[in-house]
């Protein structure tokens, strides 16, 4: 790709095109302010967020999380090869209504609530969350637009395998942290790292180790932190929704509230590894000391 087509060229020259619409003393600030480290970061996140259009990348992601993860776990409880329909429930604070078809589904038969064909069709449909994120991700960080194949079956699986576990694994493994005193410092950390694991493992896998682990810290880091004031949040919100939704709604309120709590942690995700990407691809020494390169100079 000639160097004057890419994203950073592009957008050096709107840049331009928009310092010089500025008052020549209202210019030399701002030239200067995005010259600074904090102005390159903010202009590059800037940037990669409208390249990427965040917004409905966001939804898409959130809708195939709901209807690829949610369909998986189901299937799991009602075969009993994994977490029961308890964890599961309180690992996303399902309703009580919405709790009792689960639960009915546990103790159904595994013909009767899945067949062989009706399980592999739900396996594969979930691997659809794979690769809205490939493709999510190959445009943060502006690699060539992923192509479906079948020797990628695996790797859009074991994401699917990894973020359906993490809905249950990190409620489980923060709770069991919490009974260590001090109870608030373990539980957060316990969260923190399992966040930083799948931010890191996510992109890894998909993207077929283009970019390497050192290069998603950042945004992983970023999306962990991130998630810690989520997760309070979606505690104390979620549940009242959920019940508020169903009583008004039902089933399809329950669903609508789901999916605007996933957009929200959707959004984070990338808008983490859009910020985390900059920072690992900036000029400056944190940026070359990231990449594990010599700086070529101060900031």
């Amino acid at each position: 790709m000639p160097a004057s087509s890419s994203p950073e060229a592009v957008t050096a020259a709107n840049v331009e095109a928009a310092l010089g619409r500025l008052p020549p003393r209202l210019r030399r600030g701002v030239a200067w302010l995005l010259s600074r480290y904090l102005g390159r970061i903010l202009l590059g996140t800037a940037a990669t967020c409208i390249r990427i259009e965040l917004f409905d990348r966001s939804m898409t992601i959130a809708a195939q999380f709901f209807t690829s993860v949610f369909p998986l776990l189901i299937l799991v409880v009602s075969w009993g090869v994994g977490p029961g329909a308890d964890a599961v429930a309180d690992a996303v604070d399902m309703p009580e209504p919405t709790r009792t078809i689960l639960d009915q589904a546990s103790q159904t038969s595994d013909s009767a609530a899945f067949g062989l064909v009706g399980a592999l069709i739900v396996i594969a449909s979930a691997t659809s969350l794979s690769r809205a994120l490939t493709r999510a991700l190959a445009a943060v960080w502006d690699l060539p637009r992923p192509k479906s194949a079948l020797k990628s079956a695996w790797r859009w699986l074991a994401v699917v395998i990894a973020l359906a576990l993490a809905v249950v694994v990190v409620r489980a493994l923060s709770s069991l942290a919490a009974e260590v005193p001090p109870r608030n410092v373990w539980e957060l950390t316990t969260a923190l790292l399992c966040d930083f694991a799948i931010a890191v493992f996510v992109p890894w896998v998909l993207l077929s180790g283009a970019v390497t682990p050192r290069h998603l810290v950042p945004g992983a880091l970023l999306f962990a932190v991130t998630m810690l004031a989520i997760r309070p949040a979606s505690s104390a919100w979620l549940p009242r929704a959920l019940e508020s939704s169903a009583d008004r709604y039902g089933s399809i309120g329950v669903a609508f509230t789901y999916i605007g709590w996933l957009y929200a942690v959707s959004f984070g995700f990338l808008a983490t590894a859009a910020v985390g990407r900059v920072i690992a691809s900036d000029r400056g020494w944190f940026g070359a000391w990231i990449r594990g390169e010599p700086p070529a100079h101060a900031d």
